[in-house]
């Protein structure tokens, strides 16, 4: 339900900005809703209409016909999608025939009257297209979605300069530059987004098709660095002499300067139920994690964690020769960082919030006390990763997030 509501919140923003032709803005907001829900039509909507500003044509091809395959029965979305679509072909009466369609299914969505308005401009129906745009204006209360469309010809339209086709396929997209051809003054606080920043949304757009790709490349590695340590062993339980080749931490081995083994052990792991319960573990509260935080800050956070983790094991274990491995220091951390989100978003996720902590806290201490009662089980490891982890998901969290702490 949290990210849900964090969907809604990024929407109303990409709505807001695309309002005030601040497409670069609204890009940004429909990227990080797609990174919490890459299957939600709407979304990959407003990623057709924030490129569309941008001059992203390419993008909008793509956006548009995620959209479709989304909602392959029609809908609103698939409606304007397709309108969009023809609008780069420059089909302006197919596309107005798909946009008055999808305005009788959604009368009170400002975009669309606003799309309405350009495309009977475009035809050169100057009343018509006044009274949608006053429409859209109305619904949106205030916005008047400059630079959100290609300009016109001069011919339809005055104070705008020709715009070239745009590209008919993703890959001429890519390959042929962004030519800009906004009007000279555009409207007050609208910033030119530079090659970087274009590359960036592209960025977001393409990973946000697989938002827990962090999570899934470490269960990944951890298998796979199991199963040659498992065909070394010829066991499912993994040898000491395999373990100690492999990186795993030994105190006394780290005294005598193999710190490297600090970040190894991380990735190693004793059995298969060892493995077994750690890569569950991981999906659950990583791939939440992930979404949350960002691929970046999730990664720093699972890594520093991971470290921590074994130094506190190196201050505080044995100097002798135990054997120590595994990711349940990164995981703790990770672990923690999502109990750091749910409390600093506890306004926002209102009557969700209370019981989010709650199960939060039931499950901390429920891992702390099985912890306890085996001693074969690192709990040093395990506290200096959550500890680290909550210490990094403070400082780390995200802009957004912050502001509703």
């Amino acid at each position: 339900m949290e990210a849900q509501t964090d969907i809604q919140t990024y929407l109303e923003q990409g709505k807001e900005a695309l309002a005030q032709g601040q497409g670069r803005e609204a890009a940004i907001a429909y990227a990080h809703a797609a990174q919490l829900d890459p299957n939600n039509p709407q979304v990959h909507l407003g990623l057709a209409e924030a490129n569309m500003a941008l001059g992203n044509y390419g993008i909008v091809q793509l956006a548009s016909r995620r959209v479709q395959e989304l909602q392959p029965h029609g809908g609103a979305e698939g409606m304007i999608a397709q309108a969009l679509l023809d609008l780069l072909d420059h089909r302006y009466e197919r596309a107005l025939e798909y946009t008055d369609k999808a305005i009788e299914l959604s009368p009170g969505v400002a975009y669309m009257h606003a799309l309405r308005s350009y495309l009977l401009r475009a035809l050169g129906k100057d009343y018509d297209a006044s009274l949608a745009r006053a429409r859209a204006t109305r619904l949106s209360f205030g916005g008047h979605f400059e630079n959100c469309f290609p300009p016109l010809e001069t011919r339809y339209s005055t104070g705008y300069r020709p715009v070239p086709p745009p590209p008919t396929t993703a890959s001429e997209a890519q390959s042929t530059p962004v030519i800009d051809s906004r009007p000279a003054e555009s409207g007050p606080g609208w910033q030119r987004p530079n090659q970087v920043q274009r590359q960036i949304i592209r960025t977001r757009f393409a990973l946000s098709r697989y938002a827990n790709i962090v999570t899934y490349a470490l269960i990944v590695i951890n298998t796979i660095i199991y199963i040659i340590m498992a065909v070394l062993s010829r066991s499912t339980d993994i040898s000491l002499d395999v373990l100690i080749n492999f990186g795993a931490q030994v105190n006394p081995y780290i005294s005598q300067g193999q710190v490297w083994r600090i970040f190894t052990a991380m990735f190693l792991h004793v059995s298969i139920l060892h493995i077994g319960l750690n890569m569950l573990s991981l999906f659950f509260v990583g791939s939440a994690t992930e979404v949350l935080y960002g691929r970046w800050r999730y990664l720093v956070i699972y890594l520093l964690s991971g470290i921590v983790g074994g130094v506190v094991t190196y201050l505080l274990g044995p100097n002798a020769l135990v054997v120590s491995a595994g990711a349940s220091g990164a995981i703790f951390g990770v672990f923690g960082a999502l109990g750091v989100f749910y409390f600093a978003n506890r306004r926002a996720l209102g009557g969700y919030g209370a019981g989010a902590i709650g199960n939060w806290i039931f499950w901390l201490a429920l891992n702390i006390v099985f912890d306890i009662s085996n001693p074969s089980i690192g709990l040093a490891d395990h506290i200096g990763g959550l500890v680290a982890g909550i210490i990094l998901a403070a400082l780390l969290m995200p802009r957004w997030s912050r502001r509703r702490m």
